[in-house]
Order: structure tokens, then C-alpha cells, then sequence
């Protein structure tokens, strides 16, 4: 079987339409479609390899493998219901969004009752990893499956962590969304005491950079917090949503409610479509 597939990517945010872009480049035939059809288009445009579909039946049609890469398991479930039934024969369904365990579960049940092979896959990164090809793949489901769109996979990802058979998949990423979102309030909260005790912000990256506790991904955000710029990446309202996910499913945890706090006094405070480096505009504000 050829590398290069005719592929459907169905949702045009930020990570849905660096997906579509990446595998357009790569030489794949990418159906991107999105529930406002205009952001699909404008996705398109600039994107070699990628066309705006009108519909999802429009997408879907020859795909060998479909991503939904939407907000939350509900607008997953909304979607596939209708369109499932276009599936071809032999379609891959890669569930990327982040929708916990629960959703995860009802959706693998959606596709093994029309008898769609289904990967359980968020991935880890956004939008500047997906251009790139560096998302890291957090894949439960049956090798059958996994190997047909492994080409897809490796395309968009350095590395396919198989995690297991079922929903595996979804409950690591709402772990690994859980230490990242915690690890940036933590560091808006240490550079406002680095700027009570004196330090400049550079001394302290350096300080990290130079031993074990450099976590590169809360080093990068320094720079972004410290310029007040908060483009998109990973949105505020979005780490909000997967906070809340995790805290269905984990014990009471104090931790969890003081990043949800500062998640939502973000959103409160305008930043819900802002990267989630703009929880620190409570430092910049005061």
C-alpha cells in the first residue's frame, strides 16, 4: 500500500488546520472540513494539498483515514453520528480530540457498531509541533489499525507511544494536559517572585537550563509571558475544559482547583482564545 493517502480531517482549529497543512505538504491528499465551513476554506487557501470540503460526506468519501480533531467529545459525537455511515471500507477513524476516558469509550463503541476501525489518539503539542511533524502520539487501539495509518501518524508525529487496546489513550493525555497546564501557573507564580525577590527573568532561565529542571515547554512560555504575546497555541478555554475533564476523574485535589481558578479568572478576563501563557496577565496587571 502507497505512503500517501487520501485523507479527511474534519475540524479547522488551530491544530485540525496545521494537521490538514502537514499532511498537504507531505504529499497526502487532505478533505479538511469544519462545522463553519469559512474557517475550512481559509485553511485551505494557504495550503498546498488541501481542500475545503463542503460537507463531511464530501470529506469522507475515499478517505483511508478520517482525524477528528474537535473541541469536546460532545461535538465529536455530533459529528460522527450523521457521518460515519460515509466511511468507506477499511477507513481509519483517528480520534484526536481531547474528550477523557468517558467520551473516548462512547466513541469507540459508535465505531465498532458500524464496524469502523478506531484509534483512540490524542496527541501532545499544538500547533507549531503539528506543523512540523513533532506531535507525540498517545494511540490506544488494535495494531490492525495502528499499522494502516501508521504512515498518517509518522507524517504529523516523531513519536507513536502505543499505549494500549482500548481508551488508554485519552486518559494519559488528560494527565499530560494536566502537568502542562499546571507547570505554566507555576511558572507565571515563580517569575512574580523572581520580580519580588530582584532576579531578572533570563538569570532564572539560564539558572534551569543549566542543570535537570529545565522542562523546555514552561521555559518557552517566559518569553511569551513576559511580552505579553498570546497567540494561540494551546487556548486558555481549552486547558479549562480539560481541567475540568481530570477532575471528574481524579480524587479532590487542591492542586487542580487552584489551576482551574486561575483558568477561569483568565477567561473571565477576556483570554479565553489566548494561549495558556496568558494566565499570567494577573503578574502583568499588577
Amino acid at each position: 500500500m502507497s505512503d500517501k493517502r487520501s485523507l479527511a480531517v474534519l475540524g479547522a482549529g488551530a491544530l485540525g488546520a496545521a494537521m490538514a497543512a502537514r499532511l498537504g505538504e507531505t504529499g497526502h491528499e487532505v478533505r479538511l472540513w469544519n462545522r463553519t465551513p469559512d474557517r475550512a476554506r481559509a485553511a485551505a487557501a494557504g495550503s498546498p494539498g488541501v481542500t475545503a470540503a463542503a460537507t463531511t460526506g464530501e470529506a469522507l468519501t475515499g478517505a483511508s483515514v478520517v482525524i477528528t480533531v474537535l473541541r469536546d467529545g460532545n461535538a465529536v459525537a455530533d459529528v460522527m453520528a450523521d457521518a460515519i455511515d460515509g466511511l468507506d471500507e477499511g477507513t481509519v477513524w483517528v480520534q484526536a480530540s481531547t474528550v477523557g476516558p468517558h467520551s473516548a469509550r462512547s466513541l469507540a463503541d459508535l465505531a465498532r457498531d458500524h464496524g469502523v476501525a478506531y484509534l483512540d489518539a490524542p496527541v501532545s503539542g499544538s500547533t507549531t509541533p503539528a506543523r512540523e511533524g513533532r506531535l507525540v502520539w498517545l494511540v490506544a487501539g488494535e495494531d490492525a489499525a495502528l499499522s494502516r495509518a501508521r504512515p498518517v501518524l509518522d507524517a504529523l508525529g516523531a513519536t507513536v507511544l502505543h499505549v494500549g487496546t482500548g481508551v488508554e489513550g485519552s486518559s494519559l493525555k488528560l494527565a499530560v494536559n494536566a502537568w502542562m497546564t499546571a507547570a505554566t501557573v507555576a511558572m507565571s507564580d515563580v517569575l512574580a517572585l523572581c520580580d519580588a525577590l530582584g532576579i531578572d527573568h533570563a538569570t532564572f532561565v539560564t539558572a534551569l537550563e543549566a542543570g535537570p529542571l529545565a522542562m523546555p515547554y514552561a521555559l518557552q512560555k517566559v518569553s511569551a509571558m513576559d511580552a505579553g504575546a498570546y497567540a494561540a497555541g494551546f487556548a486558555v478555554q481549552l486547558a479549562l475544559k480539560d481541567i475540568d475533564l481530570a477532575a471528574e476523574l481524579a480524587p479532590p485535589s487542591s492542586l487542580l482547583q487552584i489551576v482551574h481558578d486561575r483558568l477561569e479568572q483568565a477567561v473571565a478576563a477576556g483570554h479565553g482564545g489566548d494561549d495558556l501563557a496568558a494566565v499570567d496577565y494577573l503578574r502583568k496587571s499588577t
